[in-house]
């Protein structure tokens, strides 16, 4: 009777299932956590399965890990020391190379540029412009500014007129100072003269040419046109005396 009055009790009945259940619960999470660790132990010897976190584990061992095998790391640390040492011990070898090799050219060496006025005695230097009367335009063309500058040959005695620009000392007047040679003030300047050589050289060949020079006052013109004519008296006795 009091089994019979247990299974027809709704309460026991309730009572009893629940109580089973815990039971049988337990039963499976057993199960499938042994299932699980035998699963991992059997990828784990062939280099599988999800890596546990292991407390013990630093930073230096993750990129140990990441970068490779224990060897593998001692091979790059054996290579990466190797380098150093093979950097150091070139630069070692290059500082015991000493190399010597001589010039071939010296650069150092000073090269005397002639001018053909060592020679020459300077008696007058004045900056001025000079011009250069074109025949075929007919008008006047600038030939450079510079210093113009009266030098007289110490064995001959014989005054040239010379002029080079600034800068690039190229030769824009050069001729002797004759006697036939007249100064004629530039349309009523006072400051400028115009006068014609017969053999101007600054070309390289002798050429006939009208010039015209211009000065930054009158008194520098007028101490120019002194300076000239003082030439043009002592050329003149040396050439009646070649004559």
């Amino acid at each position: 009777m009091a089994e019979e009055d247990k299974q027809q009790d709704p309460t026991f009945a309730t009572t009893t299932s629940d109580e089973t259940k815990p039971d049988e619960k337990s039963v499976t999470e057993k199960a499938t956590e042994t299932a699980t660790a035998m699963k991992d132990n059997v990828f784990s010897m062939f280099g599988g399965g999800a890596k546990k976190a292991d407390p013990t584990t630093t930073a230096a061992d993750e990129e140990n890990d990441r970068s490779g095998s224990a060897k593998a790391q001692a091979d790059k640390a054996k290579t990466e020391a190797g380098g150093e040492g093979g950097g150091d011990d070139e630069k070692a070898a290059e500082e015991e190379a000493d190399v010597h090799f001589d010039p071939v050219v010296h650069l150092t060496e000073k090269v005397d540029t002639k001018t053909n006025e060592e020679l020459e005695e300077q008696t007058f230097k004045m900056r001025a412009k000079l011009f250069k009367f074109d025949r075929e335009s007919r008008e006047w063309k600038e030939r450079g500014t510079g210093d113009v500058r009266l030098l007289k040959h110490r064995e001959n005695g014989k005054t040239r007129l010379v002029m080079r620009r600034d800068k690039t000392l190229k030769v824009c007047a050069n001729h002797y100072v004759v006697p036939d040679m007249k100064l004629s003030p530039n349309v009523g300047s006072d400051r400028s003269w115009v006068w014609n050589a017969a053999a101007d050289v600054s070309e390289g060949e002798p050429e006939a040419q009208t010039l015209a020079i211009r000065f930054a006052n009158s008194e520098n013109a007028n101490l120019f046109k002194e300076a000239f004519i003082k030439a043009q008296q002592e050329n003149e006795a040396l050439f009646s005396k070649q004559g």
